[in-house]
């Protein structure tokens, strides 16, 4: 990797490229901050900001980064992060739009979801553009212009967290947020050969954004791997009393079945509106997840295709009127045409049509519920086509139903997705696949697109860059918080019934960065004290268990000194939580880093 601290190329944004850069000293948060400056400054009008940082604030972001000490820097799980934010999701310091000009204010904080990314190191570059108040999977609804698709300008970037999904594709960010009520946090990725991550409702606080349907809007995630949206997901998770919708989430299994197994639309129920080259690369996408072990299931798809048509065409409507009406009936010509007919057609819908529509609701969930039972994850795509902005102007409101077919249904039915890229049409437009379980689900599935997008042969968005080696996915997946150990609690050792008695779930061996000495401790029973240096340190063997947070802190509350639990850097560059020693408290104790770990030592003996 280039260095940039004079404003130079840095190559990819990934995460895992960007941690490795910043471990070997590559490049700096200024550099990057550079890079990205002169990315948007080559993008020319692309259509993707609403607003942005200014190029000093940023600067200074970055340097105030640098000016952390080298502890303080690793317990930021995102340090030097650049990313956006859709404008629909309050950034202090920025105005709020919704794409709608006379709707703007200036929010006196940030949402809770971009807070907890800037306080792990994150650097905010800007807000997005989108379809106006989150309405509409196309991408063309907004008086700030339509964000250029990032391989063919013709075609629609995707709703309605368009600019987001671009300002990834085209290498300006490491990762955005969109939100996710019908769709607007998957269209757009398949559209723009990136991941896009809509995590279960209430999983990240929707305290700060802009609602659209209350009740089913999600803070999403686009970025340039499955990897990535999960790391980011693993700091915006946790309730939120800010967010009456806010939930915590219960302990579930993070593994899946072997072989696991994929539920796939039967074949006279999948829809691709004509496009014979959608279907195919389904088909190839399909094929793959068989090559990667999956066991294909054919379902009855009717129940979901039906619940996807309650969402628009049933009261759910009304809940935009209920966020939005009052003010664009009060502001006449604020609204974009299409986006305010849809709002005002909410107040034809009554309280009965809601009862009712409540009632089938709860039926199509019975009715897909026995489906979880047969498979692990369904497989469907990400849309059934691709429009241009000229098909979609002639027909904006059946067009953008049909981009919903796969996607209008998921929110309803509380399920989790992950959107991959699948590859390319013979025109060179980018299609993808969705993954799709049940609530709290997001590491099982992550586990599967991970492997299907890099099956995929994809290069990362429209940034020509290859995808970095698979690395393990650091959410846990239902709440779950990963642990290190690296002594007595290691599998076999005295202290290991401590994570097992607790629940505790070995997720296997892993080897810390090269920046570690080990120590061992003078008390019964044996045990190491392993310390963060500046130089001279070597890396150290370990492994990782889940636990409940519950768990996990009974264990932190229980560790006697001078152990502590402090964030430990990985060789491969993520950061998780492990047992440390301060220096004051190993003052006497052997030196055993040469041994490379505690199980070594212990042989030695």
């Amino acid at each position: 990797m280039q260095s940039s601290s004079s404003g130079g190329d840095v190559g990819s944004l990934d995460l895992a490229t960007l941690a490795a850069g910043y471990r070997d000293g590559g490049t700096t948060p200024t550099g990057v901050a550079r890079a990205v400056l002169a990315r948007i400054g080559a993008a020319g009008e692309d259509h993707v900001w609403i607003s942005r940082v200014s190029a000093a604030d940023l600067l200074a972001r970055a340097a105030a980064l640098e000016g952390l000490s080298q502890t303080e820097r690793a317990a930021l799980p995102l340090y030097g992060v650049p990313f956006a934010v859709k404008d629909n999701i309050d950034a202090a310091g920025l105005p709020t739009t919704a794409a709608c000009p006379d709707f703007a204010y200036q929010p006196d904080e940030s949402a809770t979801a971009v807070q907890r990314l800037l306080d792990a190191g994150a650097m905010l570059v800007g807000k997005t553009n989108l379809d106006q108040f989150a309405t509409g999977l196309v991408g063309v609804r907004s008086p700030y212009g339509i964000p250029r698709n990032s391989f063919d300008p013709a075609c629609v970037p995707g709703g309605s967290s368009s600019g987001s999904a671009v300002a990834v594709a085209s290498g300006l960010v490491s990762f955005a947020l969109g939100t996710d009520t019908a769709g607007s946090g998957r269209v757009p990725a398949a559209f723009n050969n990136i991941v896009g991550l809509k995590p279960t409702k209430g999983l990240v606080s929707t305290a700060g954004v802009v609602p659209a349907c209350r009740s089913l809007d999600c803070v999403s995630v686009f970025a340039l791997t499955v990897e990535d949206t999960m790391e980011v997901l693993a700091v915006m998770a946790g309730p939120d009393p800010r967010d009456a919708y806010s939930r915590s989430a219960p302990v579930v299994p993070a593994a899946l079945r072997a072989p696991f197994r994929f539920g796939m639309p039967r074949a006279e129920q999948l829809r691709f509106f004509g496009n014979a080259e959608a279907g195919r690369l389904y088909g190839e996408a399909v094929e793959r997840l068989r090559g990667l072990g999956g066991e294909a299931v054919a379902i009855d798809f009717a129940p979901f295709a039906e619940t996807a048509a309650l969402l628009y065409h049933g009261p759910w409507v009304a809940e935009r009127t209920a966020a939005v009406g009052d003010f664009l009936a009060a502001h006449p010509g604020a609204g974009h045409p299409v986006v305010a007919g849809i709002v005002e057609g909410g107040r034809t819908r009554s309280a009965i049509d809601a009862y009712r529509a409540m009632y089938r609701l709860e039926e199509l969930r019975r009715d897909t519920a026995p489906v979880w039972d047969a498979i692990d994850v369904l497989a469907v795509p990400t849309a059934g086509t691709i429009y241009t902005i000229e098909e979609v102007l002639a027909d904006p409101v059946a067009l953008n139903t049909n981009l919903g077919t796969y996607t209008n249904f998921t929110n309803l039915l509380d399920l989790c997705g992950i959107a991959v890229p699948s590859g390319f049409q013979a025109d060179g437009r980018p299609a993808g696949i969705t993954l799709l379980a049940p609530a709290f689900r997001e590491a099982a599935v992550a586990a599967v697109a991970s492997a299907a997008h890099r099956a995929a042969g994809v290069t990362l968005g429209a940034t020509g860059a290859a995808l970095p080696p698979a690395r393990p996915v650091t959410y846990g997946g239902g709440g779950l918080v990963p642990l290190l150990v690296v002594g007595a609690h290691l599998s076999g050792q005295p202290l290991n019934r401590h994570l097992t008695d607790a629940g505790g779930r070995r997720l296997g061996s892993v080897v810390t960065a090269p920046r570690y000495r080990l120590h061992a401790l003078p008390g019964e029973p044996a045990r190491p004290g392993m310390l963060r240096v500046a130089s001279g340190g070597v890396a150290v063997e370990g492994e990782v268990w889940s636990l409940t947070p519950e768990a996990f802190g009974r264990i932190v509350a229980g560790i006697p000194s001078p152990l502590s639990v402090g964030t430990v850097e990985l060789s491969d560059g993520s950061m998780v939580k492990g047992f440390l020693c301060e220096a004051a408290d190993i003052a006497g104790a052997p030196d055993i880093s040469r041994f490379g770990g505690w199980l070594a030592y212990r042989a030695s003996l």
